[in-house]
């Protein structure tokens, strides 16, 4: 999957001396944008189309949503819930976090994976009797049968299906990752721009014209090249063999590596634009990232985003041709007003007829189903 975000005036991603993330490529400086950046985005548009109770978490404080779930799911007393929370958390053998009640490192798992928990350790504390007269010796062997790991080996949510988990202390649980998420790239040489700004104190006296606060942030502007791959088999497979499921996952992958925007500095330069181009090669061999269409920077003084569709299409070509491959299937949704007949005719003979993006989901969906 590929898509070609254009952002004017932006700071979507910054690195640890607060400036925008850039990396060299061809010689060239240009933007850049973390894969992991682009994979929170993505996770968080996930989970705010989801109800509560289904979503995922990534944190340490395992301990206190537990906690929450036993007093939400059940209304257990809120001692009880700090006790068998801290029996299961126990049963997992993990070293100690550096705070009180925190795992060492953030754990990945659903929801719904928790509350399989919870419902089993309530049960067994019913049957023991102990609901209602707890002690700490009493709940933690009440619940000595109940392993939070087995839970989170099972059911696991979309979002940890298609990114994967991987916890070195609990092999066990572990996730095979079904996605790759490049870091994108701008298709062109940045340049770094400042803005320069200034704070008016609203409680200053009429004689007092000085600014409160002076400072600077540093943008730039680009279009980006971003790429991103999913195993179906793999995510099939994460999803407990269930193809339908995976269908679904694809698509709803697909929308949000779409719609999805790393969100630094959105309230002061409101970057969030949708993607000129969205192309998708159905393959049955190994993934092809084709970033090296723009090894040679794209420069234009008629519009960076044609340019660069007409690149990536004309390299998309040639690969097939220089190395016979034979995808299954290719779509494209193209912003065809910026086109002209050349590039749209080279985007056509790549990636086919320039579809709706409602279109392009239909149509994978039903390839991927077809052939699963």
């Amino acid at each position: 999957m590929t898509t070609t975000p254009s952002f004017a005036k932006s700071h979507i991603n910054r690195d640890d001396t607060g400036s925008p993330k850039s990396a060299v490529y061809g010689g060239a400086r240009r933007g850049r944008a973390s894969s992991q950046a682009t994979k929170r985005a993505i996770r968080v548009l996930f989970n705010n189309a989801l109800p509560e109770h289904l979503r995922s978490v990534r944190t340490r404080r395992l301990h206190e949503t537990l906690s929450d779930r036993f007093t939400v799911r059940h209304g257990v007393t809120q001692d009880l819930a700090e006790r068998a929370s801290t029996a299961l958390v126990k049963g997992l053998k993990l070293t100690k976090g550096k705070r009180e009640k925190e795992l060492p490192y953030p754990l990945f798992f659903g929801i719904p994976q928790i509350d399989l928990a919870v419902d089993a350790a309530v049960s067994a504390l019913k049957d023991s009797g102990l609901i209602g007269r707890e002690s700490a010796e009493g709940i933690a062997a009440a619940l000595a049968d109940v392993h939070l790991d087995e839970s989170l080996s099972e059911g696991h949510p979309v979002d940890v299906a298609l990114f994967g988990r991987m916890v070195a202390d609990l092999p066990r649980i572990k996730v095979d990752a079904a996605v790759q998420v490049a870091h994108a790239l701008s298709t062109h040489e940045v340049t770094a721009e400042f803005d320069y700004f200034t704070t008016v104190d609203d409680m200053n006296p009429k004689e007092d014209t000085g600014a409160a606060m002076i400072d600077t942030v540093e943008f730039n502007s680009a279009t980006y090249y971003r790429y991103a791959t999913v195993g179906i088999h793999q995510l099939a497979a994460n999803l407990s063999g269930s193809w339908s499921a995976a269908v679904d996952a694809l698509d709803a992958f697909l929308e949000a590596f779409t719609l999805s925007v790393p969100s630094g500095h959105q309230n002061s330069f409101a970057h969030r634009t949708r993607p000129a181009l969205v192309a998708v090669v159905l393959r049955e061999d190994q993934p092809v990232n084709l970033v090296s269409a723009f090894e040679v920077p794209v420069y234009s003084h008629h519009g960076v985003v044609p340019c660069s569709i007409k690149r990536l299409a004309d390299s998309f070509a040639a690969e097939r041709d220089r190395w016979g491959d034979h995808p299954l299937a290719v779509f494209n949704s193209a912003a065809s007003e910026l086109l002209d007949n050349a590039t749209q005719s080279a985007l056509t003979g790549a990636f086919g007829p320039n579809l709706s993006f409602a279109e392009l989901r239909e149509g994978l969906r039903r390839v991927v189903a077809e052939r699963a």
